[in-house]
């Protein structure tokens, strides 16, 4: 029994039902081939999990799926090294059963700076692309989406929702093994659509801006969070060979340039809404991620470079509507 048989019907009832039946094959596909050989030891970390029911689940402030009967000794030690399983855990965090999970990631700061200024969720439908582990596509749930789907071709990422989807078994959450390209062409039937972090990864950004806006009905709400530089419109910067140690980066708008990428994509009603230095408190090495994080992509000698020279990374959220 596939972890998705659920989502099929509910994609009939959008009238996805030719997307519903190629992604079976997909989705089986990439979940029985991971590339790196881990998929079999992920699958048995997830089937080693303790098997109990949360009396607590808390999805709008935080999420937390809690036990009265939390785990201790070492039932939570072997909890602990089957989760560890699964590193790194980039977003979130999560408290599941009394475990602390600390991602490398504050998102719940991310989120608690987007969500004063979207449209409310309750009973839309939402995209999450390049989700990852479906941490934010929790909280969307928690402010009432009807149905969140994410989207994340990164496989530990989405066998870490499936830890937590283990415990929580909601049928409005998903997260596909998919990439943006598995969307069908003009799907127009999602009221709001994200696209955090996603965008200087993309080597044509409006090519990307398009793809989110044909995935939107008239009318819907895109919110999109990307890096962004200072100046004026039209400045844009390219940086050649890395940026911040990360290799698959390419554009780095003004806040102004990306508005006027927005517009010139169709979109209505474009602003910025907030924007921020991020910091070595939001974004770290933890027990959850040992690998290098911000502290090592930024000049030793001065926190506002990064270590190859360019501006340190500002985050910048906007929010547009899709033509009508």
């Amino acid at each position: 029994m596939s972890p998705y048989d659920s989502l099929y019907p509910q994609l009939v009832q959008l009238g996805l039902s030719t997307w519903a039946e190629q992604i079976k094959q997909i989705i089986a596909e990439r979940l029985s081939n991971d590339g790196h050989g881990k998929m079999e030891q992920w699958q048995q970390a997830l089937a080693s999990l303790p098997q109990v029911s949360p009396d607590k689940i808390e999805l709008k402030g935080d999420v937390v799926i809690g036990n009265k009967h939390d785990l201790n000794g070492a039932e939570r030690n072997n909890f602990i090294a089957n989760l560890k399983q699964f590193h790194p855990w980039r977003k979130g965090p999560y408290s599941l059963l009394g475990v602390e999970i600390e991602t490398e990631w504050h998102s719940d700061w991310k989120w608690d700076r987007v969500l004063p200024h979207i449209q409310p969720l309750t009973g839309r439908k939402v995209l999450d692309v390049g989700g990852g582990n479906g941490y934010h596509g929790w909280r969307m749930l928690g402010q009432g989406a009807e149905l969140v789907i994410g989207i994340d071709p990164t496989l530990v990422f989405v066998m870490q929702f499936h830890v937590m989807q283990r415990y929580i078994g909601d049928s409005n959450h998903y997260v596909l093994p998919l990439g943006i390209e598995h969307l069908p062409d003009n799907l127009r039937c999602f009221d709001t659509v994200f696209s955090m972090g996603i965008l200087y990864h993309r080597r044509s950004p409006l090519d990307h801006l398009y793809e989110l806006r044909a995935c939107l009905r008239p009318g819907g709400e895109l919110v999109l969070e990307t890096l962004i530089i200072e100046g004026e419109e039209g400045h844009v910067l390219v940086p050649e060979g890395r940026y911040a140690k990360m290799r698959n980066v390419w554009f780095f708008p003004t806040a102004d340039t990306m508005m006027s990428w927005l517009r010139r994509c169709g979109f209505k009603n474009v602003r910025c809404v907030e924007s921020n230095a991020t910091t070595v408190k939001e974004q770290r090495s933890t027990d959850w991620m040992t690998f290098e994080s911000l502290s090592d992509f930024l000049d030793p000698n001065d926190d506002t470079k990064t270590i190859e020279g360019y501006p340190a990374p500002i985050r910048a959220t906007f929010i547009a509507t899709a033509p009508v």
